[in-house]
């Protein structure tokens, strides 16, 4: 079974965090939704309240099949500058393990801790002037996957994004089994 991670904090964007943990666990992923923040209840960006799984620091002896950052402002921030989350991301980089991102997420929490410098990647439109200079190469696609890393635009994009996930984890036929009941 895939282990996966998505981190949040307070201010991280609702619709991104939560297609991202249904569609996965939908898959079959062993999905642990864990908080940067001092409780694991957090606050998102449209004030919606969300009870995390774990903290960040329940989470930093495992290896995860996949790291999934969900965007959002000041979510982001709070993830960016989470020390154990950004040693978990460039461990899961240079072990070739799968880094996912959308929204504020690839610019605010990997680019500006130059984490991708060397791949290519979308985020928000908001974001992507400064993507340009933190990527090897900016892309303003829907969803970009440069290796192991997948990056995503937005909230309108986050189920393109999060069934893509699935796709690296488990192919192409887990996809298309999960799209079809929910009509994608």
């Amino acid at each position: 079974m895939a282990r996966v991670l998505v981190p949040v904090a307070d201010g991280s964007e609702e619709i991104e965090m939560v297609t991202i943990v249904d569609v996965l666990r939908r898959a079959g992923a062993e999905v642990t939704l864990a908080s940067v923040m001092p409780d694991l209840m957090v606050k998102a960006s449209r004030d919606v309240c969300l009870k995390a799984d774990a903290s960040i620091d329940e989470c930093l002896d495992t290896d995860w099949d996949l790291i999934a950052l969900p965007g959002g402002m000041p979510g982001a921030q709070h993830l960016g500058s989470c020390a154990p989350l950004l040693q978990l991301l460039a461990q899961q980089l240079k072990e070739d393990r799968w880094v996912g991102a959308i929204c504020a997420a690839p610019a605010v929490v990997l680019g500006r801790n130059g984490l991708i410098t060397d791949y290519a990647a979308s985020c928000h439109k908001n974001f992507l002037g400064e993507l340009y200079q933190q990527a090897r190469l900016g892309s303003d696609e829907r969803v970009c996957i440069d290796r192991k890393l997948v990056t995503s635009q937005a909230p309108g994009t986050a189920m393109l994004f999060a069934l893509q996930l699935v796709e690296c984890l488990f192919g192409e036929e887990k996809r298309k089994e999960v799209a079809a009941p929910m009509a994608v």
